[in-house]
């Protein structure tokens, strides 16, 4: 017998329109953290204009994943943990301390990332301007009112990161037209370019975040398929735009001439471009990306962790308390160790085609949990040649689990 979702309030019109505006932005702005500013730099020099190409693949796959997982669990009503137990007991347990582990591991790496930002923005010792970001990221949640809060915050902060990236980018002046004849016909392509992109952008908690957000404000239900399918879509679009801007101006800087070779290329590229005011505004950029991460990493960790009847109150006791776990490790080490990264790093693998195949195997053969809604033919298929990538991906991840014992 299926237990059917518990009901939620009823929100009206505006208020759920801002609902999903915040969950789009959380996922967008989850994904968009100091890894992804770092890995976009990286291949950007390394690639060239050829990079344009990886970007848009992985935008059409991110797009495939996220309009099943936002739809599964739009339409169910229930998180990817208790669909999982539904499907087979303990598998939603399983995914969930993957996912509650390798977030905690990286939302260390998140606040080790605001704590640079700050450093580069204001001067401040990253270890003070990590604790800041921390207790920021803590008065969100302490708030009586913080989902409101935290569905603002995101959609601020993830809006300033594009509008300054927009800036740089049209200061660096990069070849454009170059850039677009690569998208669709490259001097070079790279399929482990993309897969990386793929599982930094969807992978672990991220593929989470905003479908998860959603459902806790109430929007679910087949009645509701239209915004679900729209607001995931808009999610890996925002991501898109951003990694887009970041390509084009590091492109601007390394198509110009300059030879990045500092351990930290993407604010050299920043300072070649604008100056100090370009690395004032990465130092905004990192801050802003570090913290939303920080956000979406304690809000959708705790989310695997606890029930959709566990109480608002003691949700966000729990997640301060992650993130006051995650601080205390940052201060305590610096940095989240090398070890403990390559082990999130394989966690956040194995979590996309554990918990992407979950919710596929609803879509096709448990209506009963999708309230009798009958899920697309096309959007399955979609799903399941998708799936085949992510088992690609997860296989590729355990090579970082072995690199440990080499």
């Amino acid at each position: 017998m299926t237990t059917a979702p518990a009901p939620k309030a009823q929100l009206s019109p505006a208020a759920r329109r801002t609902a999903l505006l915040g969950a789009m932005f959380l996922m967008a702005t989850s994904a968009i953290g100091p890894g992804f500013i770092t890995q976009t730099t990286v291949f950007t020099v390394q690639l060239g204009a050829a990079f344009a190409f990886a970007i848009m693949i992985s935008i059409v796959v991110d797009i495939a994943v996220q309009l099943n997982v936002w739809r599964v669990i739009g339409v169910s009503g229930m998180r990817a943990q208790e669909l999982g137990n539904k499907v087979l007991p303990g598998v939603g347990w399983f995914l969930a301390g993957l996912v509650f582990l390798g977030g905690m591991v990286f939302n260390i790496g998140n606040i080790a990332g605001a704590g640079l930002g700050m450093n580069a923005m204001l001067g401040l010792d990253p270890k003070i301007g990590g604790a800041i970001s921390a207790v920021i990221a803590i008065l969100i949640f302490v708030s009586k009112r913080a989902g409101m809060a935290l569905d603002r915050i995101v959609v601020l902060l993830g809006a300033m990161m594009i509008l300054l990236m927009l800036y740089v980018a049209i200061v660096a002046a990069p070849p454009v037209g170059e850039a677009l004849k690569n998208t669709v016909m490259p001097a070079e392509v790279d399929f482990l370019t993309i897969t990386t992109l793929i599982g930094g952008t969807v992978g672990g908690y991220i593929t989470y975040a905003g479908a998860h957000r959603m459902i806790d404000t109430g929007t679910s239900g087949p009645e509701h398929v239209k915004e679900v399918s729209r607001s995931s879509v808009l999610s890996i679009i925002v991501t898109g735009i951003m990694r887009i801007l970041l390509f084009l101006a590091i492109f601007g800087v390394v198509a110009g001439g300059v030879a990045l070779t500092s351990d930290n290329m993407a604010a050299e590229a920043f300072g070649a471009a604008a100056g100090e005011i370009g690395m004032r505004l990465f130092g905004v950029i990192l801050w802003s990306a570090a913290l939303t991460s920080v956000i979406g990493a304690a809000y959708t960790s705790v989310s695997f962790v606890t029930r959709s009847t566990t109480a608002v109150r003691t949700r966000n006791l729990v997640t301060i308390a992650f993130i006051l776990v995650c601080l205390t490790a940052f201060l305590l080490l610096g940095q989240a160790p090398q070890t403990l990264l390559i082990f999130a790093g394989a966690f956040n693998g194995l979590i996309l085609p554990v918990g992407f195949g979950v919710l596929l195997w609803v879509a096709w053969r448990r209506r009963d949990l999708l309230q009798g809604y009958e899920y697309p033919k096309w959007l399955l298929v979609i799903g399941a040649v998708t799936w085949l990538l992510t088992v690609y991906l997860g296989w590729n991840s355990l090579a970082g689990l072995a690199a440990l014992w080499a």
